[in-house]
């Protein structure tokens, strides 16, 4: 059924209403009222977003709006999971945070919940899955004194969280999990792709209307992508994941969608009895249990937002005897490895269609891009000739098809960043190396070898 339209008169320079047209609006300006037609809307719609107090909603300028610079945010007393989320939690946001089951993602929001309870006031934990006693174990573990303004509700009826919300005013709002909560307006049962949505509607509704920032924690699949439908990545703000080996201590936060910040800056934990612990100088970490006198071991580096890593790859090349070889990685794209191992073979004269093939980065990270192509090329030649890698040496660069070494972005980091490390050379594309070299100031003792094609850098080697 259609519903009926009314027709007002509104004042283009104050926006003041009146039933019929007048010629001086209240405000003073003269012939300023011009006709609109408005159809009633209902404030007990739950669908709409928009003033909520008079039922309203019209348009303003951008200009009103303040700028990514003056965005209010919360400190969540984190500094790892403040830079991925772009310098803290902005108020009124939603942030989605999924990962495997045991990896973390109720430590981590927990102590963000009691440093936020601690410094701006109420939070709320709703929980659908754990009960009071449980959550309480997990704080009195991780956090010392936990605060009286960290409020626990067990529930999973959206209007009921809904309601709670507006009687309670948190800071913070945390939703443990998206899978088991329930809207009354749908038949389904929780954790089905309409219930997952129209939580997801609800719950932006909440935090947009009320301007309270929400943490939604969800599930994972068995490939690791996220349960449920794919619209309440979409809806949210933000999308951390956290990865990690459950048989290791060292947990990765990534940012796979950010509204209010990059997306390619990671945050470093590591898994203690007491919690989630940062890690400042995670390049250490990754080359502490390096072998000085380890075949087919090389160094290199990747810049992941605002600061550059060191990484150890490690390669075996074995003679194959099922008739086939084999291509495995781990860290590593299998489509790029095999595309270096193509580029060995026809460029630089290495037999390696009769070898078994095993690349690795250590420390389970996943990085992006291609800077580390050139080590992965140098650590299988340094397997399959039984060469030792120098270990003050590092390499990075992208190999092209044709063997060239092309240059890659933020080199001049990467190079602080090995210097800092105590790196003596560092194996790199021509280009980054005739640009770099004027840069570095006379009592900088690190030397830059610059290679035009793969086959350089092997005879580099």
């Amino acid at each position: 059924m259609s519903k009926k339209a009314k027709t007002v008169f509104v004042c283009q320079e104050c926006g003041n209403e009146s039933p019929k047209w007048v010629g001086q609006c209240i405000c003073g300006a003269w012939n300023s009222m011009v006709e609109e037609k408005v159809i009633d809307i209902s404030q007990e719609d739950t669908r709409r977003r928009g003033n909520q107090k008079n039922g309203t909603n019209r348009p303003e300028s951008l200009t009103a709006f303040p700028s990514g610079s003056m965005i209010d945010r919360l400190d969540t007393g984190i500094g790892e999971l403040n830079r991925v989320l772009g310098g803290g939690v902005v108020k009124g946001s939603l942030t989605l945070i999924s990962g495997e089951p045991g990896i973390g993602k109720s430590t981590i929001i927990m102590q963000a919940a009691a440093n936020i309870a601690e410094k701006y006031g109420a939070v709320l934990y709703v929980s659908g899955e754990e009960s009071g006693e449980q959550i309480k174990m997990r704080a009195d573990r991780i956090c010392p004194n936990i605060s009286e303004r960290l409020f626990f509700l067990a529930e999973t009826n959206m209007e009921n969280i809904a309601q709670v919300s507006r009687q309670l005013q948190p800071a913070f709002i945390i939703i443990d999990s998206i899978q088991t909560m329930y809207t009354e307006e749908m038949d389904s049962a929780p954790g089905s792709v309409s219930q997952v949505r129209g939580c997801g509607n609800e719950l932006m509704r909440i935090g947009k209307n009320q301007n309270i920032p929400i943490f939604i924690v969800a599930h994972v699949t068995k490939s690791g992508e996220l349960a449920g439908p794919k619209i309440v990545e979409h809806l949210v703000d933000c999308v951390l994941s956290l990865v990690g080996e459950r048989s290791q201590e060292l947990r990765i936060l990534r940012a796979n969608k950010n509204r209010f910040g990059t997306t390619s800056e990671i945050g470093a934990f590591e898994m203690a009895e007491e919690g989630l612990k940062e890690i400042k100088n995670l390049s250490a970490i990754f080359l502490e249990s390096m072998d000085a006198q380890g075949e087919g071991s090389v160094v290199t580096a990747v810049h992941e937002g605002s600061r550059s890593l060191l990484l150890e790859v490690q390669a075996l090349a074995a003679p194959t005897s099922i008739g086939f070889a084999r291509r495995s990685a781990i860290g590593v794209d299998i489509q790029r490895l095999n595309m270096i191992l193509a580029v060995l073979e026809r460029k630089a004269g290495l037999p390696l269609v009769s070898q078994d093939i095993y690349v690795n980065v250590v420390g389970g990270l996943k990085p992006e891009g291609t800077s580390m192509d050139l080590a992965v090329a140098l650590a299988i030649y340094s397997s399959f000739r039984g060469k030792t890698w120098d270990k003050s040496t590092l390499a990075i660069g992208e190999i092209g098809l044709t063997g060239e070494l092309r240059a890659v972005q933020n080199a001049e980091k990467i190079v602080k960043e090995a210097i800092r490390m105590g790196f003596e050379k560092i194996i790199m594309p021509k280009r980054n190396a005739d640009k770099i070299a004027g840069t570095l100031g006379k009592d900088i003792d690190i030397k830059l070898i610059g290679a035009q094609y793969v086959g350089d850098a092997l005879n580099a080697f």
